[in-house]
């Protein structure tokens, strides 16, 4: 069956600059990602190494400020540039969606002490963050988390567990979420707590379905000790800076699922376009023809509708209900582009000879993760028509 390359996504980019960074993005994805995807993640392999390099290229703190190490690039080129990475292998896509997420509280709610002694490192020195508001009986209701964090003089001391914590047991930094006062959302605070602080510990990564290189675990504190140094914003202010965090990252997470999307189909093109069926390529035939055109309309429906969100957080505007958009549209399209690549490929698309399979299985975490696909659509609602009213007895 005859090789067809991926033609490289036609994008629109602001700068001269913007665009070398794409470039270099695809050239790391191309060179040091996507060979070894396949192998790393049936051996459940984190590429630790990946992120170094990602780090000393520049590409790890894009959206944030150069004067801490950042890129100083406009939330559009920064989603652009995690698609490709994305689109090479999710661990890494996700992985950096992540760690952006990390380092939001510090950089737009802490002090500048803070941020100077901190950030360069976060950013441009190779660590790698966590986020931590999810536990084992809050994800949706995440206001409702039980972790603690007690004031003990000049420090805080957190006691609790955090589940589903992507990097979780092997990051250096984790921004957590915590109770320091009342029941509900505004009793919480944020940390930022290191990530061989004594008393933090990580589980056993779980056993997932699909991504089985990025490590998911529930993260243990046991009387960590943290300073007051260490806190993030005002005490009580954690749930909005969380909230604040979730809807950068919810484009973060539509990028990905479009650059899984976007690999999905080029891998059902050049499969279609050299499988030969009844003396001719299956790509002649109508009924496939037609499912090749449906998931490239709704991946290029997906990349405009992230990058109108983007460009409205870039303008400072309020983004939140696009942001939900975007997660769920993208979300959504690259569960149904996987599953057609893997009907396209008939039975080799359900063995491991060919990636569809596992972008199929990696897909399904998308509507998951940051948010629901369902609470996306009760963000939606609620911009629309306000919110629930809600009735007792």
């Amino acid at each position: 069956m005859p090789d067809r390359a991926p033609q490289p996504v036609d994008r629109q980019l602001p700068t001269d600059e913007a665009r070398d960074l794409i470039s270099l993005a695809r050239d790391i994805a191309q060179r040091e990602i996507a060979p070894r995807a396949a192998e790393e993640e049936d051996a459940g392999h984190f590429p630790r190494e990946i992120f170094t390099l990602l780090s000393r290229s520049g590409l790890l703190g894009l959206p944030y400020d150069s004067e801490y190490g950042g890129g100083d690039q406009p939330y559009e080129v920064y989603l652009q540039v995690l698609e490709e990475l994305a689109a090479a292998r999710l661990t890494v896509g996700l992985g950096v969606s992540v760690h952006s997420l990390s380092c939001h509280a510090l950089a737009n709610y802490g002090t500048k002490q803070q941020q100077v002694e901190h950030l360069p490192a976060m950013l441009g020195g190779g660590l790698l963050g966590a986020y931590c508001l999810s536990e084992p009986s809050s994800g949706s209701d995440a206001a409702s988390l039980r972790t603690k964090a007690v004031r003990d003089g000049e420090d805080w001391v957190i006691n609790g567990t955090k589940a589903w914590i992507t990097h979780g047991g092997i990051a250096d930094f984790y921004t957590v979420m915590a109770r320091t006062g009342e029941d509900g959302p505004r009793g919480i605070s944020a940390f930022l707590v290191p990530g061989d602080a004594p008393g933090l510990s990580g589980a056993v990564p779980e056993k997932k379905m699909g991504m089985k290189g990025s490590p998911t675990a529930q993260v243990h504190f046991d009387g960590v000790r943290v300073s007051d140094e260490r806190r993030l914003g005002e005490e009580g202010q954690g749930f909005a800076i969380a909230l604040s965090a979730l809807d950068s990252g919810r484009l973060g997470i539509a990028a990905c699922a479009i650059g899984l999307a976007q690999s999905a189909l080029d891998e059902a093109v050049a499969y279609a376009s050299g499988r030969q069926q009844f003396g001719r390529p299956i790509s002649d035939f109508q009924g496939l023809r037609f499912m090749l055109a449906d998931m490239a309309t709704q991946i290029e429906a997906g990349r405009a509708l992230y990058l109108a969100a983007a460009r409205l957080r870039d303008a400072g505007r309020p983004f939140a209900k696009q942001a939900a958009m975007a997660k769920l549209h993208c979300t959504d399209a690259a569960m149904k582009a996987t599953i057609d690549a893997v009907q396209i490929l008939g039975g080799y698309g359900y063995t491991a000879d060919f990636p569809v399979e596992r972008y199929m299985r990696e897909a399904k975490v998308l509507q998951i993760v940051e948010g629901t696909n369902q609470i996306q659509r009760m963000v939606i609602a609620r911009h629309l028509a306000g919110p629930e009213v809600r009735r007792s007895g």
